[in-house]
């Protein structure tokens, strides 16, 4: 904490020293992630705990966001189209439960994209996803399955790994490469120059084969040889904008219910999962506090990961509501010690409010609006973990056997080929060793 202290006194004497034009005093949204000790800590871990070097970092990430007027930009400021086609998008989890952030190479040619326009689409995406995850990890995943060298524009790479390098601060978890064609592997040889080491750690070219190593099968899109049949549609954001309103943020401690709180939950600090009938579940229970009626919705960084029934509802002084949280299939319960869930509530004026005057109320929500964060965990951690292991374990010999059967195909394939050499090399040995007697007879007969 003594670093991160020092990081927020060090960058604040700096602009108190004068910030130039271009680009001028920087964005106050912007200024607000300096108070975030999460934040900070994030650009610290990134710059290998250096302080000055993450100071310096911090300075570039302000510039870079007000010359580029990156808090503006939206489904209104991009082209549409670019994001309608879906070149990039999110979608599935890695085997970390971080989101998959998807390149479809093969969409993409260089000579019919403006590539300005291309960068802005590029900035959306990763802005959207950060608010989304809440700054947690996320993958890349370069799609080059089926591309062309029309297809492959190393001017947006190096953006995309120049951007997530210099001003999105610990937000990389993999870089996977998939079916990477011979043709193009050059151009990525570039790109791998251009990683930082740290980067190229977490950089993995495979094939459908190896995928499942990095994104299990569940998550994994047909195209890629798994069994999600996902379809890219783009779906504008929905931004619940809490920001501009004075609301308490509620961190649960130990109680239940605090005084002044609309809302009492049930575990109230950790959702516990745990396995019953082959499904991993949770539950939570939340009742209305408030004298009036309150509306609610969950949250979570992992939205994929989770089916919520109900994800949101209205509740009546008083009422309750259990929720039920399953994991999604492909998924190990020990992954969801790493998720968190949201809580948000406001009050509404009454239970019969219809479902599009209550989406204008949670865009502007009002004076009277809590958030109520929680942690999950395994209830049993042991005996899941076990389990897991077996699991994990079936599953690494299947692949080893299947490996073995591979190579000893190829094996017996090499021992033909061997066989059928050596027997043409005898066959010309003894082709040799008649002409050569022939020869010698015909010579000592002349003589």
């Amino acid at each position: 904490m003594a670093k991160i202290a020092e990081i927020r006194q060090l960058f604040e004497a700096k602009i108190k020293a004068g910030v130039p034009e271009p680009p001028g005093p920087f964005d106050p949204r912007d200024l607000e992630r300096v108070k975030s000790d999460k934040y900070l800590y994030r650009v610290l871990e990134h710059c290998q705990n250096n302080v000055q070097i993450a100071v310096s970092m911090l300075y570039d990430i302000m510039a870079w966001r007000k010359t580029n007027n990156v808090n503006e930009i939206s489904e209104e400021t991009v082209n549409i189209e670019y994001l309608k086609e879906g070149i990039f998008f999110p979608h599935g989890r890695d085997i970390d439960s971080c989101l998959i952030f998807i390149m479809k190479s093969k969409l993409y040619v260089k000579s019919e994209k403006n590539i300005d326009e291309v960068k802005k689409v590029i900035i959306y995406w990763l802005e959207r996803i950060e608010r989304e995850e809440d700054g947690k990890k996320i993958t890349l995943f370069y799609d080059m399955d089926g591309c062309g060298l029309n297809n492959m524009d190393i001017e947006v790479i190096r953006y995309m790994v120049t951007l997530l390098k210099c001003y999105y601060p610990l937000l990389v978890n993999y870089i996977i490469v998939f079916q990477l064609p011979w043709l193009l592997s050059a151009g990525f040889k570039i790109v791998k120059g251009i990683l930082p080491a740290a980067a190229v750690e977490r950089l993995r070219s495979v094939n459908k084969d190896k995928l499942k190593e990095l994104v299990a099968p569940e998550q994994a899109l047909v195209s890629w040889g798994g069994k999600d049949d996902y379809v890219f549609k783009f779906i504008p954001e929905k931004r619940v904008n809490l920001d501009k309103t004075a609301k308490n943020v509620t961190f649960v401690e130990d109680e239940n219910h605090s005084p002044g709180e609309m809302l009492k939950l049930i575990p109230n600090k950790q959702l516990m999962f745990k396995t019953e009938n082959d499904h991993i579940e949770a539950q939570l229970t939340i009742t209305n506090m408030d004298e009036g009626v309150v509306a609610f919705k969950i949250r979570t960084t992992a939205p994929e990961k989770y089916i919520v029934k109900p994800s949101s509802g209205i509740l009546l002084n008083n009422a309750s509501q259990t929720i039920q949280i399953t994991v999604s299939p492909g998924f190990q319960i020990s992954s969801v010690i790493k998720d968190r869930f949201l809580v948000a509530s406001m009050q509404v004026p009454n239970a019969n409010i219809p479902q599009k005057e209550l989406s204008k109320i949670w865009k502007n929500p009002g004076s009277k609006a809590d958030e109520y964060r929680l942690k999950c965990a395994n209830a049993d951690p042991d005996a899941n973990n076990s389990k897991g292991q077996d699991n994990e374990d079936h599953e690494s010999v299947a692949y080893k056997l299947n490996n073995l059967q591979n190579n000893h195909k190829a094996l017996v394939k090499t021992l033909n080929s061997l066989k059928f050499y050596q027997f043409i090399t005898l066959f010309l040995t003894f082709l040799t060793s008649v002409l050569g007697f022939l020869v010698y007879y015909e010579h000592k007969n002349c003589n």
